[in-house]
């Protein structure tokens, strides 16, 4: 029984379908991890290995984490730069090989930083489905000069072919900084007239929103509730956000 519990605003249990919260692992060891997910793991749905990070690291390092990320009922997956890089050097068969060896269930496919033409990236995500991966995809580029080049009708297209190729959640971009990029402003601003149109157009239930920043974690869930999905959120910062989805903290208390 958690303390004071009769003060807290109640969350639907895992395994949820709205109310997501996936954690960025820039390399954590392994018993940080796991004392981390001993005290938070009930928070956290989705655990990404940011970018290329498992690659530096030892595999038995890397299957253990897995392993343990999966024991709190938390999804670990490989992060989309991976992908990109495997696509890259046309070795999406031995990416997905040694994913399924590292105990990953599920991977993302990502075009941020190579030009993957959008049938091939359809295609990824439907090699990965039929090889038993849960994918979730990522639109959206990591250079900000070339994200604004795709216009929001542009960017609802692609969310839903996606969609429709089998991916689970449709990620929209905003990197580890949220600034300059995607649906955020030079100053981490939520561009508040995109995200309607977005959400005008698009199932919000199968949108994550990276909003690494607190107060962009704040816009969403007083904008959308506490049961909005949102990403790449710090490992520091899984009790701060839960503090917020509950309505335990300043920004929140007696608005949700």
């Amino acid at each position: 029984m958690k303390s004071f519990e009769f003060l807290s605003i109640p969350r639907e249990e895992k395994p949820r379908k709205c109310g997501i919260t996936m954690v960025l692992d820039k390399g954590l060891g392994l018993e940080t991890a796991e004392s981390l997910m001993n005290i938070s793991g009930e928070y956290v749905d989705y655990l990404k290995f940011g970018w290329g990070t498992s690659i530096v690291h030892e595999q038995d390092i890397i299957r253990a984490k897995v392993e343990m990320y999966r024991a709190h009922e938390v999804t670990p997956y490989t992060g989309g730069t991976l992908f990109e890089l495997a696509y890259k050097n046309d070795k999406l068969e031995e990416f997905f090989s040694e994913a399924h060896d590292l105990g990953f269930p599920a991977v993302e496919v990502s075009d941020g930083s190579l030009n993957i033409p959008h049938e091939d990236k359809l295609e990824c995500i439907r090699k990965a489905r039929e090889d038993g991966f849960e994918v979730l995809s990522e639109v959206g580029k990591k250079d900000p000069n070339l994200d604004k080049e795709l216009s929001l009708d542009e960017r609802i297209e692609k969310m839903r072919d996606e969609l429709s190729a089998g991916s689970s959640l449709i990620i929209v971009e905003a990197r580890e900084g949220g600034k300059n990029i995607g649906i955020f402003d030079k100053s981490g601003n939520a561009k508040e007239d995109e995200i309607d149109y977005i959400l005008n157009s698009f199932d919000g239930d199968r949108i994550l929103w990276e909003a690494p920043n607190k107060d962009q974690q704040v816009f969403f869930i007083l904008k959308l509730g506490n049961t909005v999905n949102l990403g790449n959120v710090s490992s520091d910062d899984i009790t701060s956000l839960e503090t917020l989805r509950r309505g335990l903290r300043g920004d929140t208390l007696g608005k949700i």
